[in-house]
């Protein structure tokens, strides 16, 4: 027990003396917009949409958002995956590339990243 003793006094130092905020860590708000769908060209298709970021909540100009999706398929069973993305304020265009036979079923906002809160 008494090789801890260090161990426990030297964690207990970094934890108190780390200030802790309760209002530390905000999001973005994610809004999908503008959803379309390609025709095949050269055996492929693209779901494209504009994902429209508001930061005002964030001291970050941009930080990673993840869209979920089914993809339903013509010869295979439906898959879900998630893509992960880039958000800069205001308007960001995100592309998935599928194959001819392709296409979303579904899609959702997987996972949206913490920021840093702008004190205003």
């Amino acid at each position: 027990m008494s090789n801890w003793l260090p161990v426990l006094v030297a964690v207990g130092i970094l934890v108190s003396g780390a200030p802790v905020r309760a209002n530390s860590v905000c999001k973005p708000a994610l809004t999908v917009k503008e959803v379309t769908f390609s025709s095949p060209v050269n055996l492929r298709r693209y779901w494209t949409a504009t994902v429209v970021a508001d930061a005002a909540p964030c001291t970050s100009r941009s930080g990673l958002f993840a869209l979920g999706f089914v993809r339903l398929a013509e010869t295979a069973p439906d898959l879900s995956f998630v893509e992960p993305f880039i958000w800069h304020p205001g308007d960001n265009k995100v592309r998935v590339e599928l194959w001819a036979d392709e296409a979303i079923g579904e899609y959702w906002m997987a996972d949206v990243a913490l920021c840093a809160c702008r004190e205003d």
